[in-house]
């Protein structure tokens, strides 16, 4: 692990981890510090960096400083049943300009990915999540992405790379290893009816913020994702003011904490990004202190995972085959193991969507399809392999 873009974790927050409870996350993470300049991650199942980036936040110049709030909160949470080893390697800065940041972050992001180490992302504009998909590129995946956002940040075609405009580059730049993207909870007053229209026309995944609250019909879009990115602005301005941007209207703390939680379940989520949180708009720390239960939450899920699809065999699952009259059949799976659904995609041939063959379904679109009712999860999912 090259160390060389990373800054420790700044003296004031190590010096008051000492002080913690044994049984708090403080007391046992693994630490990039000035007295541990390269830590060992050998053992490390989730590593924690932040990035000072507020470059290109558009409206919300700010955000990536002050890191240390969210780890003062973090570090004095007690852990959980875990056996997970986690490690905080400090902050990426400022590089002479933001595509140098943006370097950073992939060398890193790629670095950890490469070690099979999960990265939590927290600080800078969301446009790092541009970033962070890139950093697959050496990886030779298809890449799902979801972000929880109440907007799209679709921009123009010709806008310069920027918090509201990072998902245009990611669908058109090469090399495009872009699968699917999914947003979950947007607000249709803050996306023009061109956006939704283009989005729903490549297939995309879009769940208004009302659908989007009963978890249940998200939860499965989480069990397919490989990034997820949360816009800490998804969450309404009375649970999170740390955000310029922020609405009168998103998610409860309770409810974002819960999504963190879908993320970390997942087998196949292997990054997470908490993104646009500025201190200087925050009260009492309360945002601070939200983000680091979701970071919490995450790393409780990642500790459950049941390791369920793409990690074991079909023999693992109860099958139930559907017969549609005027169709061919749809075969669904229910794991032995946490009893959740999937649903089969019957390829062609063997292609480069083969990962993507089994679709995290519910009950619900099993039942559907028992009423001849094909889910709308199966149409997308075929128009994208076609």
């Amino acid at each position: 692990m090259n160390f060389d873009f990373l800054t420790p974790v700044d003296d004031a927050t190590i010096a008051h981890s000492v002080l913690l409870n044994s049984q708090t996350i403080g007391s046992t993470i693994i630490a990039h510090s000035a007295n541990n300049l390269e830590p060992e991650l050998d053992d490390v199942r989730i590593a924690i960096f932040g990035v000072e980036e507020d470059r290109n936040a558009e409206d919300n110049l700010g955000s990536g400083k002050d890191l240390h709030f969210i780890r003062k909160h973090l570090y004095q949470l007690f852990l959980g049943n875990w056996s997970t080893t986690i490690a905080d390697l400090g902050n990426i800065k400022k590089g002479n300009a933001t595509s140098d940041t943006h370097f950073a972050v992939k060398e890193v992001t790629t670095s950890l990915l490469k070690k099979n180490i999960i990265p939590i992302i927290i600080g800078g504009g969301q446009d790092l999540t541009f970033a962070n998909y890139r950093a697959y590129d050496d990886l030779e995946q298809t890449v799902n992405l979801v972000a929880v956002d109440s907007m799209f940040d679709l921009g123009a075609l010709d806008d310069a790379l920027s918090s509201k405009s990072y998902l245009s580059k990611i669908i058109m730049q090469e090399p495009n290893n872009l699968f699917n993207y999914s947003n979950i909870g947007y607000q249709t007053y803050f996306n023009s009816q061109e956006e939704i229209a283009l989005l729903k026309s490549l297939h995309f995944d879009l769940y208004r913020l009302g659908e989007a609250k009963n978890l249940e019909v998200v939860e499965p879009v989480f069990r397919d994702a490989d990034i997820v990115s949360i816009d800490i602005g998804s969450v309404r301005q009375s649970e999170a003011p740390a955000n310029n941007n922020v609405s009168p209207n998103g998610f409860y703390g309770e409810e974002v904490c819960a999504i963190s939680r879908y993320a970390g379940i997942s087998d196949k989520v292997s990054s997470f990004g908490i993104y646009e949180y500025n201190s200087r708009h925050d009260r009492n720390h309360q945002t601070a202190h939200l983000i680091a239960q979701m970071i919490w939450y995450f790393i409780e899920g990642v500790n459950v995972r049941a390791k369920d699809y793409p990690y074991c065999t079909k023999d693992n699952y109860q099958k139930f085959t559907v017969l549609l009259e005027n169709d061919e059949p749809i075969n669904f799976y229910k794991s032995d193991k946490t009893g959740r659904w999937w649903m089969e995609i019957n390829l062609i041939k063997d292609n480069k969507y083969k990962r993507h063959a089994l679709i995290p379904c519910t009950y619900q679109d099993y039942l559907e399809t028992m009423n001849e009712k094909i889910p709308e999860r199966w149409f997308s999912a075929m128009r994208k392999m076609i």
